[in-house]
């Protein structure tokens, strides 16, 4: 992670996450999907204004998590004005990312206790997200879609403990953004109930690559942290060995001679 911004990498893994992990968005949201796709209408449910709706929903939800991406960050910058605390918060995101990749795995569901936290405000988003359907056209889907964004979700919490080390709310929306647009094509697909690739990223093998991808860059991450670590106390001490070094054996002595 590069800590004075934010590069192609990170970028492309948050993509990959988003995508990978599109197992856990079908069984989280996918209901969601179908529900909001009966909140249209009968006569309005033409394949062109479905499509409209549906990107309507999503774009909202992508908003919403940038959004949520950018104030984490925010915090982020005031909690890492040390040096030691941005450390610890990049710490932090490799550890969650570590655990997303349980999660999506199927391996161990600590995150689930996670989720418990958002659901509190979750309780007063959804009576308002109920007020805006029969959905009729595309700003009143976008509007629910950015309500639906701040469903509770391990996995999303996971990416914004990741937003949150980037300490820019720059780079901790388009983090997010790029997680958002991952989880896209799993619930469009879902939207448009194509169970072959719901099938697909649903499968063990696929669950068990997106867990093992997650995992490898995580460690990456940790040993990348470690290695500043130790470069930052190379540099401490160099400095003082480089100064005795140049000191000047007889201090009286001028530089230049003198005319």
């Amino acid at each position: 992670m590069n800590p004075t911004g934010l590069d192609l990498p990170p970028l492309l893994a948050a993509f990959v996450f988003g995508l990978l992990g599109g197992a856990h968005c079908i069984g989280m949201c996918g209901g969601i999907m179908s529900a909001l796709s009966f909140a249209v209408p009968p006569s309005m449910r033409r394949p062109g204004r479905m499509a409209g709706l549906l990107l309507g929903y999503n774009l909202g939800r992508i908003t919403s998590y940038m959004a949520a991406g950018a104030l984490v960050a925010a915090l982020g910058t005031l909690i890492s004005l040390a040096p030691l605390a941005r450390q610890v918060l990049q710490g932090l995101a490799a550890v969650m990312l570590i655990l997303m990749a349980l999660y999506i795995a199927d391996w161990w569901k600590g995150l689930l206790g996670i989720e418990a936290v958002g659901r509190r405000l979750w309780r007063y988003l959804e009576p308002v997200g109920r007020r805006l359907m029969p959905v009729v056209h595309v700003p009143q889907a976008f509007a629910l879609g950015a309500i639906w964004g701040w469903l509770p979700c391990g996995l999303v919490y996971a990416m914004l403990a990741w937003s949150l080390a980037m300490a820019a709310p720059l780079h901790g929306a388009m983090l997010m953004g790029a997680f958002g647009l991952g989880t896209l094509p799993a619930l469009l697909a879902t939207g448009f109930a194509a169970r072959k690739l719901g099938g697909l990223i649903r499968h063990p093998a696929t669950r068990t690559l997106a867990a093992l991808v997650i995992i490898t860059f995580a460690l990456w991450q940790l040993w990348t942290l470690n290695a500043h670590s130790d470069g930052h106390s190379h540099d401490h001490s160099g400095p003082a060995t480089h100064s005795h070094s140049h000191a000047p054996s007889h201090p009286h002595t001028p530089s230049h001679p003198i005319h």
